[in-house]
């Protein structure tokens, strides 16, 4: 009979055991062994003993070493197994050392049903680790057809094989092989399972099958076992008898499918189950956890569909139940006194925000609702200031989708003053929170925001800016956006900030910017800059002939009509100043490329090369008749003329240019 240490015995005290790991007595081995499991069992003390007497290598050449026994390759096995249920680090300690190739060779290559089944079981350990080299999944397509075979012989099988799998389905490819191999079936057939601790997996695996994954999802949604589809087969698993944590993993199956486009907004699956179903699991009778990944599957489920955002608005009160979530800390203890965990709360007020700025991104009575939702503009306040970096960046989430009400900007942003916490935000952050800081930012500075002049007065220039010499593309929109949203209407002096620090070579880096829309923000500066009399002559008077090359460049470009209307309507804006409109008079190279598009085939253009006509020959601004005459003589009042004539519909729904075009034309009339 096999010897078993004392349960006090700690591993230092029986060096002999360890001594006898080595012993070419295969049965005083197998002591050894069992002594050794029984000594780390339950104790992480012990486990990292251990390991750090280097056991580990003596226990992967037992298990690998066909030619011994299989009980104590088994021993070895549930040794190692008992090692991989301690610490991060411990399981860390065991992947350096190679366990996981080793096992999944011992899964592969043995016909032993029991030491497949203690090696599956210390994998899962193994592969449930963050850092787990789970790429060996997938790197022989027999992998994962062995472990689908497996999952079929047992309940202990189908848990470290569905966990297996789960675990280690990181990116697209991966889900396009475990789909290849027929894991939707698989899976399929699990759901059916009357084992909680097969299901969980089965559904977590599911869920990272299908997320983000159009093809796979759409297999999932049509896949079935015993005449059931999975769809239904998981609004099954959603019901009230069964555990909350199963509803949850449910819902996010569904979620992730909906959200793939295998199932409809307006299925019932996700309007009356789905949806109902994570809003009930965010209130204060579930546990902090199954609240946080409810709302945090509200936030995804709900985040581009305006329908969805409207109905879970109005569901079981789920506005102030988020709410609650960011008061959590407060609820704790007046109700108990209990202090949570502040990982805890950081988590609650994060899955919060994310499922305000979900509900909040498309409909202006939403946001209302929940902008007068009691202490929550505060809460978002404090969360754009919270030492937690994922904090930090929902509530600036929350706050850009709220931001987007022209009466909140006006109101309630204004009595937070959110733009000082905000500002704060923008010095230093990463990208991720700079993109979606900035974007705020673009909306508070918008004409009709108070809180415009403060930015402008705590350095909001030169951030901005600096924004537009960021890699990232959209730091460069972003920053560019806002510049032009500071400029517009803006006085003298703000606009000469703004094209000082930016600066005509920044400027035309960014007309020639790859990306399209980071093109037309800056040529929507240029606009905005370039409006008013005054300041239109004032900057043209300084930077005239940079301006002028920066259109020219744009105009002679392949460009899109949409980016070259921008450009001729700069052209308007330059031609409506009183000394300005010789930077055009004097180019005869832009005046033809003005009259080309007079008769250019897009409408769009035309009118806005009409438009520069208009301001260039406008009869009461001095030096009109001049103008005129120029014009005429090459040709320009003919083509006004043939435009009258026009039968082109398009053209003369624009009542205001066809009585330009009229105007303009009467004193140039040829024979």
């Amino acid at each position: 009979m096999v010897s078993v240490a004392h349960p006090f015995m700690d591993v230092e005290s029986c060096r002999s055991y360890i001594d006898e790991l080595f012993s070419p007595d295969q049965r005083k081995c197998l002591e050894a062994l069992v002594c050794l499991k029984n000594t780390v069992i339950g104790s992480n003390r012990q486990k990292g003993s251990v390991i750090a007497q280097g056991v580990v290598t003596r226990l992967t050449q037992l298990l690998q070493n066909v030619s011994i026994p299989t009980d104590i390759r088994v021993e070895a096995a549930v040794t190692l197994g008992s090692l991989a249920k301690g610490t991060e680090s411990h399981v860390k300690q065991l992947i350096d050392f190679g366990i996981a190739p080793l096992l999944l060779n011992c899964i592969l290559s043995n016909d032993d049903p029991k030491l497949t089944d203690v090696c599956l079981r210390c994998a899962c350990s193994i592969f449930s680790h963050p850092q787990a080299p789970y790429g060996l999944i997938f790197q022989e397509q027999q992998t994962v057809s062995h472990l689908l075979k497996l999952a079929m012989q047992s309940v202990s099988n189908q848990i470290c094989v569905t966990t297996i799998l789960s675990a280690s389905c990181k990116t697209l490819e991966h889900q396009m092989l475990l789909c290849d191999q027929g894991a939707i079936y698989t899976l399929a057939a699990l759901l059916c399972s009357p084992h909680y601790s097969v299901l969980m997996p089965t559904l977590n695996c599911i869920a990272n099958l299908a997320y983000q994954n159009a093809n796979v999802s759409a297999i999932i949604a049509t896949a079935s076992f015993g005449g059931v589809s999975v769809p239904d087969l998981l609004v099954g698993l959603m019901s009230r008898d069964r555990p909350s944590e199963m509803q949850l993993a449910s819902a996010k199956c569904l979620t992730y499918i909906h959200r793939a486009g295998a199932i409809s907004a307006e299925d019932s699956k996700i309007l009356y189950k789905t949806l109902p179903c994570l809003v009930v699991l965010c209130k204060k009778d579930h546990t902090c956890e199954e609240r946080v990944v409810a709302a945090e599957t509200i936030a995804y489920l709900t985040e581009v569909n305006t329908d969805l955002q409207r109905l879970a608005s109005i569901s079981n009160q789920l506005i102030p139940t988020l709410a609650n979530m960011l008061h959590s800390q407060s609820e704790a203890n007046n109700n108990n006194n209990v202090h949570l965990d502040p990982c805890v709360i950081a988590d609650m007020k994060q899955a919060a925000f994310r499922a305000f700025a979900s509900l909040g991104a498309n409909d202006e009575d939403i946001r209302k609702r929940i902008i007068e939702t009691e202490r929550l503009m505060e809460e978002v306040v404090c969360g754009l200031e919270d030492p937690n970096d994922k904090v930090r960046l929902a509530a600036v989430r929350c706050l850009h989708s709220l931001s987007r009400s022209v009466q909140q900007l006006r109101t309630t942003f204004l009595d937070h003053s959110v733009w000082k916490p905000l500002m704060g935000v923008l010095q230093g952050a990463s990208d991720d929170l700079l993109s979606v800081a900035s974007s705020t930012l673009c909306n508070l500075l918008l004409e009709f925001s108070p809180a415009k002049e403060p930015i402008l007065e705590s350095g909001g220039v030169d951030l901005l800016c600096s924004l537009t010499h960021r890699p990232d593309p959209a730091l460069r929109l972003n920053g560019v956006w806002a510049l032009m949203n500071m400029a517009f209407q803006a006085d003298q002096k703000v606009k000469s900030q703004i094209l000082h620090k930016l600066g005509t070579e920044q400027i035309f880096r960014l007309l020639s910017d790859s990306e399209v829309n980071v093109l037309m923000k800056t040529l929507g500066l240029l606009r905005n800059l370039l409006s008013t009399k005054p300041h239109i002559d004032q900057i043209m008077a300084l930077h005239g002939i940079q301006i002028m090359q920066a259109v020219t460049l744009i105009l002679d470009s392949n460009h899109s009509a949409d980016v070259k209307e921008q450009a001729l309507c700069i052209l308007g804006n330059i031609g409506d100043g009183d000394s300005a409109k010789e930077f055009i008079m004097s180019r005869e190279d832009i005046l033809n490329k003005i009259q080309e598009y007079m008769t250019h085939s897009n409408v769009k253009l035309q009118i806005a090369a009409i438009f520069c006509i208009s301001n260039l020959v406008w009869k009461e601004e001095s030096g009109a008749a001049e103008r005129q005459a120029k014009l005429k003589e090459m040709g320009v009042y003919r083509l006004l003329q043939q435009l009258i004539m026009t039968s082109d519909t398009l053209l003369f729904d624009n009542e205001i240019l066809k009585q330009k075009l009229i105007e303009i034309s009467k004193d140039g009339v040829e024979d």
